[in-house]
């Protein structure tokens, strides 16, 4: 299969396109994916403009409106992941990943799908350890600080993907893991970025989470972008290491079905950083990737079955807070909470049902607001857009099980749910078959978020679902029907609650509240106070320091 690689897009898919365009009539071939690492701009229109962390100099519409609108079909089938440059309101609706354009899909906040069996995993944003341990509080409209930190790497979406297990063929980051230089041409990288070498020199270059990605998920691809230059490296992984840590973390007969201990050929990761999108850059990268599903001219892309499961398993570890929180691990001995969320094969097989056993991304693409368009009067001051629930993000969490981390933040911040309304159409005809159930049901739907008589499935949903650690969970808040009451949360810390029995009250409660047993009956007010934190990690430090990153 062969595949392109882009680094920094920074807005040009045009020019993108018309490169790989150029490079297919040149050499005779035809390029079948492309993978795009970050800085991706997925601006619809000027408001979606406003949400992007650059001086205001910058801000360029740039042309992914165009695939947006319907005016330009991606020719390829896209896959990308968010930088620190992004319009970050836009990307928030997907937070599990999703089509933000006909034929070009976000992986989420983080994300693993499969194309023709091979298996691409990635992690949106940049590192930061002072927002590191904090939750996904952020929403539109932003302030100046969360307008930066809505796109920083939190620490639940790297636990999740130390879950895998298997092979990974090819991992996308933003951030370059940190060290990444001592592999390739380094004194050459000083020379073309002189002002890196300090940081090579304290070995603070890079991403900490992505280098132990980098040295757990040991991918057979590691593509970057970030810092604006071309930059390859082989990583090679000590085939010793692998056996003793796989033993501590699985059983036997995991170990057998993972294939740990056999021989293998190769066990190195081969690394490729790109430029931005410019003239005369190296920006771009093809690459034959082998696959024994794949036929030339179709391309099918699958959720990762075990991606789905680790979702599944770690939805009540989803945190909208601000504050430090800390995640189960092996330090705590005293403690029973399971920490290892590798999912057996009984597990898997209880997620795949949910989807009726198809795992095939569905093309449900819709478009919620307008495109920009060039030819109005756009001289005017433009506002920050409020935060909207996204059709595809509630379908998918709907099918999982899960919950939507916006829909939280949201409420636990007081505000009503403002769910998208869907627009005219694609003008994809595939992406408008695949759509056309999911439009149905949200056309009957009271899209400004406003509460009614009782509470619809809908509105319900977005409360956190109460989880257990295995396969024993309650069916989601949604599918309960004919509750007749009123829920109106006041903030993070109180909830009222009206006609609810006590089963119901458990289930609808967010996370991070802690419940009491005294209830005011006069007001109907459920007092509820923090949990307290039961273990604590020895290695916070680490995460604590605010490491210099550059932020090109």
């Amino acid at each position: 299969m062969k595949v392109a690689v882009e680094g920094c897009a920074h807005g040009e898919l045009e020019k993108i396109y018309e490169t790989i365009q150029s490079i297919e009539n040149e050499e005779g071939l035809k390029v079948d994916l492309l993978l795009c690492c970050g800085d991706f701009q997925a601006t619809r229109n000027l408001v979606d403009l406003q949400t992007m962390a650059v001086p205001q100099k910058y801000l360029d519409m740039c042309t992914f409106y165009k695939y947006y609108s319907g005016e330009l079909v991606a020719p390829i089938l896209t896959i990308f992941i968010g930088g620190n440059h992004e319009a970050s309101n836009y990307l928030q609706e997907l937070p599990y990943g999703g089509w933000v354009a006909p034929n070009i899909y976000y992986l989420g906040y983080a994300g693993v799908v499969k194309v023709n069996g091979v298996r691409i995993a990635g992690l949106s944003g940049i590192y930061k350890g002072h927002d590191y341990l904090r939750g996904r509080f952020e929403y539109a409209p932003y302030t100046d600080a969360t307008r930066t930190s809505v796109y920083h790497v939190r620490q639940l979406e790297v636990f999740r993907l130390k879950q895998l297990s298997g092979e990974t063929d090819i991992f996308m980051s933003h951030d370059w893991p940190r060290g990444i230089y001592n592999y390739g041409n380094k004194s050459q990288l000083a020379r073309f970025k002189p002002h890196f070498r300090d940081e090579m020199d304290r070995g603070q270059l890079g991403s900490r989470p992505c280098e132990d990605l980098l040295k757990m998920l040991k991918p057979k691809y590691w593509f970057a972008a970030h810092l604006h230059c071309k930059f390859a490296a082989v990583v090679p992984h000590d085939e010793v290491e692998d056996l003793e840590t796989d033993a501590r973390n699985c059983e036997e007969e995991d170990l057998k079905q993972k294939g740990v201990g056999e021989s293998k050929d190769e066990n190195i990761t081969k690394f490729l950083a790109l430029d931005k999108c410019l003239p005369k850059r190296r920006f771009l990268q093809l690459l034959d990737i082998e696959t024994s599903q794949f036929s030339e001219g179709e391309i099918r892309m699958e959720y990762d079955l075990e991606w789905l499961t680790i979702l599944y398993l770690t939805n009540h570890l989803t945190n909208v807070k601000a504050s430090k929180y800390y995640l189960p691990g092996p330090q705590n001995a005293a403690s029973t909470e399971r920490y290892n969320f590798t999912p057996t094969v009984d597990e898997m097989e209880h997620v795949r049902n949910k989807f009726a056993a198809d795992l095939e991304v569905p093309k449900n693409f819709t478009r919620t607001v307008e495109a920009y368009n060039p030819s109005e009067d756009n001289n005017g001051h433009v506002p920050q857009p409020k935060a909207q629930i996204n059709p595809q993000s509630q379908q998918f969490c709907d099918a999982l099980g899960i919950d939507d981390p916006v829909s939280l933040a949201l409420i636990i911040g007081g505000h009503e749910l403002n769910y998208s309304a869907t627009l005219n159409e694609s003008t994809d005809t595939e992406f408008n078959d695949s759509a056309t159930s999911l439009q149905t049901e949200h056309s009957s739907l009271n899209m400004s978020g406003s509460t009614g008589d009782a509470l619809s499935p809908r509105q319900i949903s977005p409360f956190k679902r109460k989880s257990s650690m295995g396969l024993n969970l309650p069916k989601p808040i949604a599918e309960v029907e004919g509750v007749e009451s009123e829920l109106e949360v006041k903030n993070s810390d109180e909830i009222h609650i009206d006609n609810i029995s006590g089963d119901e009250t458990e289930k609808v409660l967010p996370l991070g509240v802690e419940t009491t047993n005294e209830v005011n009956e006069e007001t109907n007010v459920l007092s509820a106070k923090p949990p307290i934190k039961k273990f604590k990690r020895r290695n916070q430090s680490v995460y604590m320091n605010e490491d210099k990153e550059v932020e090109e």
